[in-house]
């Protein structure tokens, strides 16, 4: 069996809901340009040029032609393109604009005509992620802790503990507001810029001042290890030839006892493992209704090499099953959902003085990196779907060279009466195209100067 790294997993993941997004997307074009009998030249995934100058590298590794559309695949492989009959595209086919309109082609076509093949790309991303995420639903279901059955409280990192937080707090609401999610209380910290946590500590309720920076601490931090619910230690599995099998740790093994004083939480073990590196420990743990004592080593690595058991072991996790039906309108609104999270994401670069671009806009790495490590169905399926929607929500940015660019002139059109002078058109396309490849090498050039600043 071959056995692949998880960057080669990742990296696989990526290139295939790329692929499959992309194809989709072009396909919205095409879908609208054939409805409404415009011609399609050419349909690529990925481009048969160097993008954005389409008279470099002309040639592609795969092309066929049926019926007036080719269908190919291009060597460059960021983005696909469909090239429509009289249309200022990426092609950047001037000659082609310079001869009288034809019937079949998108300048014959009426203005709400050309707004939807326009709009085509950004409808069907939209509707692949509202059909992924209603297939989900419908498989899965969906699964969550309350934040109210958070009973242990939260266990913070050092960022947590440093605006105040200390472990067993439990979370009452965010700026005041009730969440009803645990897995939601992060999220709405950060989307809403929150200034106060409203937290319960030893039975006494209390009011957590953030301070300024922290948002910012979280996003760059990208950890996980912030907020999460505090439990009690029980193993889930041991890794091999590790620290912990070694000293004969096992899996369902309850830790009691760490150097002979008694823990109750997960944390309190990290604590005493954290201050131990390269000193002997013994764990007390609860085997089979027997108390044993284990002794071994903590590495310098501050690794034993074991995974405890989630919060899912000691919580109850509210259980939501959905028909066909109701997965569809499920898949619905998350899909809104997400976009309104994401299109606050991204107002947030530009807005929020806790941000900074060159710690949050990431290229092709950072994409990959969203995947996990190894290979599974769900989560992937969730990832695609949400790659579809930031595929929508930049295409429907209003930059020339993006569908969000056309669509603005196109609502000028509509609202005047008057079209656009092609001229400024293709000017306008060529400065907007200058300024998605500035932007790509900007966010692929941080990604590669985080992998050699680690």
């Amino acid at each position: 069996m071959l056995l692949m790294s998880g960057g080669a997993v990742q990296a696989l993941q990526l290139l295939a809901a790329l692929s499959l997004l992309i194809l989709l997307h072009e396909f919205g074009h095409y879908f609208f340009a054939r409805l409404f009998k415009t011609r399609v030249e050419k349909f690529y995934l990925f481009f048969d040029f160097l993008f954005p100058f389409p008279g470099l590298l002309n040639f592609s590794l795969f092309k066929k032609k049926k019926g007036d559309t080719e269908y190919g695949l291009g060597w460059f492989p960021l983005g696909g393109y469909v090239k429509i009959a009289g249309m200022v595209d990426e092609s950047m086919d001037k000659e082609a604009m310079k001869q009288p309109p034809q019937p079949w082609e998108y300048r014959s076509k009426k203005a709400w005509q050309r707004l939807f093949i326009m709009l085509g790309g950004i409808i069907m991303n939209v509707l692949v992620a509202i059909g992924i995420y209603a297939l989900i639903f419908g498989i899965w279901g969906e699964e969550y802790l309350p934040t109210q059955n958070a009973k242990y409280g939260v266990m913070v990192d050092s960022l947590g503990e440093s605006i105040g937080l200390k472990n067993g707090d439990k979370i009452l609401a965010v700026d005041g507001k009730t969440v009803d999610r645990f897995n939601k209380i992060v999220p709405e910290l950060i989307f809403n810029e929150a200034k106060v946590l409203n937290i319960e500590r030893n039975g006494v309720g209390m009011d957590i001042s953030i301070p300024q920076g922290t948002i910012r601490k979280i996003i760059k931090a990208q950890r996980s290890t912030f907020l999460q619910p505090r439990t009690p230690l029980v193993v889930a599995q041991v890794s091999e030839k590790s620290a912990a099998s070694d000293m004969g740790l096992q899996s369902k093994d309850s830790v009691i006892a760490v150097n002979g004083a008694p823990i109750a939480f997960y944390d309190e073990f990290e604590k005493i493992k954290r201050a131990s590196a390269g000193m002997p420990i013994a764990l007390t743990v609860v085997r089979n209704g027997q108390t044993v004592v284990l002794n071994g080593k903590v590495p310098d690595t501050k690794i034993l090499g074991f995974a405890p058991e989630t919060a899912a072991t000691f919580f109850t996790l509210d259980k939501v099953t959905y028909n066909p039906i109701t997965a569809i309108g499920k898949g619905f609104t998350f899909t809104f959902d997400q976009i309104g999270n994401y299109w606050r994401q991204l107002k947030m670069i530009f807005t929020s003085s806790e941000i900074k671009a060159s710690e949050s806009v990431g290229g092709i790495v950072s994409f990959g990196k969203m995947f996990p490590a190894e290979f599974d169905w769900q989560s992937f399926l969730m990832l695609t779907a949400f790659v579809s929607i930031i595929l929508a929500v930049m295409n429907l940015l209003p930059v020339p060279g993006l569908d969000g660019g056309y669509v603005i002139f196109l609502l000028f059109e509509m609202i005047t009466g008057k079209q656009v002078n092609e001229k400024i058109m293709e000017r306008a396309t060529t400065v907007g195209l200058i300024l998605l490849l500035a932007l790509m090498v900007y966010a692929n050039g941080l990604d590669i100067f985080r992998l050699f600043s680690k």
